[in-house]
């Protein structure tokens, strides 16, 4: 598109001339050859400085609020430009189907898994890492080019009427609820604020298009009335009828799940290359919205156990070259995605003999249930058998565990840290060839530097194991 084109797309104002041939981009770092620098005035930096910078990096044009060293379109809004941009690409791209998905927790892994299915059927375009805001999804849209046949957009919400604005600028034909969780519970207030947020995505679908609801989750299922278009449920044979069945799940010695899914009277085996104790739900709910987009059941099956890490940090599994294994999953937690991991921690231990440590930090956004959460995690870590706990600032999370512990006289141990560096020194201290570590907090508490000092140890990184 030509500057023109893009200013009268926005209702803005061209000043010089130039034609944008690449995606838009918000960060120097992560430039698109030929792209469109988008500037945004934050509180602390202004992007409007950086466009030269952005220029060298591979923009030709620039949308902000003021003029730049390079050809720019300027508005009075940036973020509802940018949007409005994206929305006009959408509906200018001949063939694509937009699949979006939402949920507390499991977008990103989902959303891997789908990218991955596709995308062996047909050109894909997908959100990278959890670029999923009102900044993030137009962003992922203009990654898209004619040739695109599928569009998976995971959408965020932290507030009602979130998911609609991000629906408005990429209408799905497939949307998908996964849960109903605590994540951001204290910006909602209850699972049934958040239950009301999240359904906004159904609420966009067209009559011919189909949402996706986890038919094990109360306040997804109950979703169903608030769309027009057909509903696929999916979830395990326990959660009442389905469409989607996954049963017979089964964990293999460092967590990898095999197990039979259906489909309208069809069945396949499927054994996933990644771990995790939630691996299922996720691969069975990008399965559904494969589905529904038009694959048949036995490639979905076949393609899901190809399908390895596509986002850093989530259950990135590394052995060192003593046999240390690290399992890197600090991009995020709540209590939900916390259990998860914990479970997949303990069941590592008790298949394979191996000492487990769990290093974990703080979960935030969790309001006034804050303090409980936390001890749940830590009891939580004792019943499912962790053998060290380790906390980073989060005290409230050993008290849980210690409070098991002693209850049970049992042989767990838990080290409350003050800070990363404390947790460091005692790690490299006290872990053996032998030993299995968990590593997970919300993204603030940037524990993925606790896992990075471990796989540096001996001189090595490490190497992946799946």
């Amino acid at each position: 598109m030509t500057l023109a084109e893009i200013a009268d797309v926005v209702g803005g104002v061209a000043h010089g001339d130039a034609t944008v041939t690449g995606g838009a981009f918000l960060d120097t770092r992560t430039p698109e050859a030929g792209g469109l620098f988008v500037a945004i005035s934050g509180e602390r930096v202004d992007g409007h400085d950086f466009a030269a910078a952005a220029g060298e990096a591979g923009a030709v044009a620039v949308l902000g609020s003021r003029t730049t060293e390079l050809p720019t379109v300027v508005v009075d809004d940036v973020t509802g430009a940018l949007g409005r941009l994206a929305r006009h690409v959408v509906d200018a791209l001949p063939d694509v189907t937009v699949l979006a998905m939402t949920g507390s927790q499991g977008k990103t892994g989902t959303k891997d898994y789908l990218a991955h299915l596709l995308g062996e059927a047909a050109p894909t375009v997908a959100t990278r890492g959890n670029f999923n805001n009102e900044l993030g999804v137009p962003l992922t849209v203009l990654r898209a080019t004619p040739e695109t046949r599928y569009l998976v957009v995971e959408m965020g919400a932290r507030g009602v009427g979130h998911i609609a604005e991000l629906c408005a600028i990429a209408p799905p034909r497939v949307a998908a609820v996964l849960n109903v969780g605590t994540a951001h519970i204290g910006e909602f207030g209850s699972r049934e604020a958040i239950a009301r947020a999240k359904g906004e995505i159904v609420e966009a679908l067209p009559a011919d298009g189909t949402a996706v609801l986890n038919a094990d989750d109360d306040l997804v299922a109950a979703m169903a009335p608030r769309t027009r278009a057909a509903v696929t449920t999916f979830g395990s044979t326990s959660g009442g009828p389905t469409d989607v069945v996954v049963s017979e799940v089964t964990t293999d010695e460092i967590g990898r799940q095999s197990f039979e899914i259906t489909h309208r009277g069809a069945g396949a085996t499927v054994h996933l290359a990644q771990i995790g104790a939630f691996q299922w739900r996720n691969a069975a709910a990008a399965a559904a919205m494969a589905l529904a987009a038009g694959l048949d059941l036995d490639t979905v099956a076949d393609t899901l156990g190809d399908v390895v890490p596509a986002s850093r940090w989530r259950m990135e599994v590394t052995e060192r070259a003593d046999g240390v294994v690290v399992i890197n999953d600090a991009y995020n937690a709540n209590p939900e995605s916390v259990r998860a991991a914990l479970e997949t921690l303990g069941g590592i231990g008790a298949r394979s003999g191996r000492r487990t440590i769990a290093v974990l930090g703080e979960m935030r956004e969790l309001g006034d249930g804050s303090a409980e959460a936390h001890r749940g995690v830590g009891d939580y870590a004792a019943r499912v058998g962790v053998d060290v706990l380790v906390s980073v600032g989060a005290g409230g999370i050993s008290d849980g565990f210690a409070a098991v512990e002693q209850s049970q006289a049992g042989g767990g141990v838990t080290i409350p840290t003050a800070g990363r560096g404390e947790a460091v020194e005692w790690l490299r201290q006290n872990v053996s060839a032998a030993d299995v570590v968990l590593v997970k907090a919300s993204r603030g508490a940037a524990l993925e530097l606790i896992a990075d000092d471990l796989l540096a140890e001996s001189g090595n990184e490490g190497r992946s194991t799946g």
